[in-house]
């Protein structure tokens, strides 16, 4: 019985899963034929014979479209007075002189 759920579940999750996936390749495959290259042919031959193109034909493509993306700002932390670093304590150092051997 729950090999039969299971599998029904699977089933369901693979129909919708090719529902999404054909409806991506639809618009994507509109948006491929909705529009022509930029540069086109007479801009490259253009560019072959040295005449510099600044505007481009419009391609037909309208703006650029990118679903699921997010955009948003992020602040940089604020430096701290130690400039961040952390250093280590400043140890006294001992003079040679209070080190030297014995008179013999």
């Amino acid at each position: 019985m729950a090999e039969n759920a299971t599998l029904e579940a699977a089933r369901k999750r693979l129909a919708e899963e090719r529902e999404m996936s054909d409806a991506a390749k639809a618009e994507a495959h509109e948006r491929m034929t909705k529009g022509k290259p930029t540069p086109t042919q007479e801009e490259n031959d253009l560019a072959a014979l040295g005449a510099h193109t600044t505007e481009h034909e419009d391609d037909g493509s309208g703006p650029p479209v990118h679903p699921g993306t997010v955009s948003r700002q992020v602040d940089a932390r604020k430096p701290s007075a130690s400039g961040g670093y952390q250093t280590r304590a400043a140890m006294p150092q001992v003079s040679r002189t209070a080190h030297t051997r014995p008179s013999e």
